[in-house]
């Protein structure tokens, strides 16, 4: 059925506004970094009437960026490999093998999001100080390893796959690693794009737990970084602030492009085959 033209000029047009909105505060955020403090105060919505890039340039001679970065980037990528990877393993175990108790286990797991995480931080805070992790990448990476939420949605996934591929390459002989790794983690890359997206984007923003456990600069990441920037006098390091906001949004923002059509695919359903 073919649409009228002032069908698609109203559905392009919604489209359009509705991509304004969602990329204004983008473009709000960008054109600051390239302004003055005192025209970020007078004139926040204005394109800059003088290019400026003081914020940058002071956000580098106050801030060690490239150990900023590593930090922030090896941690991140770091607890998204391995919350993918044990998230999946665990997601496999409940729904594609005779694992005892799978469904207490599965119930156990979905029980624990319903418990607001901040009741967890001064038991994990004590846990940690006793294995003498505080200040350590350790701290930072294991406890992010795994994740409910990962695990439940890769077992709404994990069922779409035929079993009939699993229990031919268990006849072939295959064990269950090589199945795991051979077969079903393939069929589960637009799923496990999404889960490494939200997973990153958790990680790459995460700032209660650098807070909580970071002690020395040199494990320092963005999120801390940027809260160093915060004053009680209005106004003041708004150049810097506008800037190192900015640089912590691209690196997210160009993971997301690079990796949306898998993201698409996870979310309507055409992954799994």
């Amino acid at each position: 059925m073919k649409m009228s033209r002032q069908k698609l000029l109203l559905i392009y047009g919604t489209l359009f506004l509705a991509a304004m909105m969602v990329m204004y505060p983008f473009f709000y955020m960008v054109i600051n970094s390239f302004k003055t403090g005192p025209e970020i105060m007078h004139s926040p919505n204005a394109l800059p009437t003088h290019w400026s890039l003081n914020g940058y340039r002071e956000v580098f001679e106050s801030v060690d960026l490239f150990r900023v970065f590593f930090n922030t980037i090896f941690i991140s990528v770091s607890v998204t490999v391995l919350n993918t990877l044990f998230s999946s393993m665990v997601a496999y175990a409940i729904v594609k093998t005779n694992l005892p108790g799978r469904e207490f286990w599965l119930k156990l797991i979905l029980g624990s999001m319903m418990i607001p995480a901040v009741l967890f931080t001064i038991p994990t805070y004590m846990m940690m100080y006793e294995w003498d992790w505080i200040n350590t990448y350790r701290v930072l990476i294991i406890p992010g390893a795994i994740s409910a939420y990962n695990i439940f949605l890769l077992v709404q996934f994990m069922k779409q796959i035929d079993n009939a591929y699993l229990e031919a390459a268990r006849i072939d002989g295959a064990g269950e690693v090589r199945i795991f790794f051979r077969i079903v983690l393939p069929m589960l890359r637009p799923a496990l794009a999404t889960v490494g997206i939200l997973t990153f984007m958790g990680a790459w923003n995460d700032f209660m737990g650098p807070l909580l456990y970071v002690r020395d600069d040199s494990l320092m990441t963005l999120q801390l970084a940027l809260y160093n920037f915060k004053t009680e006098v209005p106004g003041s390091n708004l150049e810097q602030l506008w800037a190192m906001t900015t640089m912590i949004a691209v690196p997210v923002v160009i993971v997301f492009f690079c990796l949306q059509k898998n993201f698409i695919k996870a979310f309507t359903g055409v992954g799994v085959k």
